[in-house]
């Protein structure tokens, strides 16, 4: 049953603001924080602006793709409320919620059910499971079937290549979590616009659930 959403890929203050003052703010906003390949990465001195905004109701995620400690290190003190760990094993992930005292969204990239199988190991060091499609550059969809199934005891967030104008009530009884990115941008942009109809569904589902 969908509850609430991420807009992930935030880079810019005039976004961010207008998120979080949103009367229906999502309850996470996710920032790259060592993807350098990607158009959303934000460099540590534009993190710290960023993440020094008043956040309210919004949780900030830093997305880590199998982060070193150097970048750990540097973001470390940074208000961020999780990390959002892709390529990281159940005892790497152990070893930086431990050390980081940071909720973790452990992210699994989905292109068969082997790969959604991947979950089991992380129920002991993870808050949020995040399926997500292949592909960390340019965002693939995925079959959502493969997960609908599963049987676990946390929040279930679902990403790839989701669309703010998508039917995501076929997705209520998949996910809790709906993660959009580029499905909120104009020509590799976000876009307030398409946000804010985005939020709006989100909330919209919300109250006829």
């Amino acid at each position: 049953m969908i509850k609430d959403c991420k807009i992930c890929g935030v880079s810019d203050h005039i976004t961010l603001k207008y998120i979080i003052d949103h009367l229906y703010s999502p309850r996470f906003v996710g920032f790259i924080c060592n993807y350098k390949k990607s158009p959303r990465y934000v460099d540590l001195e534009k993190l710290k602006n960023l993440t020094n905004l008043p956040k309210k109701n919004t949780n900030f995620v830093a997305v880590l793709v199998k982060p070193d400690n150097e970048i750990l290190e540097k973001i470390k003190d940074l208000n961020f409320d999780y990390y959002q760990l892709y390529d990281c094993n159940p005892n790497e992930t152990r070893s930086i919620k431990k050390k980081y005292k940071k909720k973790i969204i452990s992210a699994f990239t989905v292109g068969n059910r082997d790969d959604v199988n991947k979950y089991k190991l992380y129920n002991e060091v993870t808050d949020i499971y995040l399926f997500d499609s292949k592909g960390y550059e340019k965002s693939m969809s995925f079959n959502h079937s493969l997960i609908k199934n599963i049987k676990v005891d946390k929040e279930i967030m679902l990403a790839g290549k989701i669309q703010f104008d998508d039917n995501l009530e076929k997705l209520n009884k998949i996910a809790d979590i709906i993660d959009i990115s580029g499905g909120v941008e104009t020509s590799g942009l976000k876009d307030i616009s398409k946000i804010e109809i985005f939020l709006r569904k989100i909330k919209q589902i919300n109250n006829e659930t």
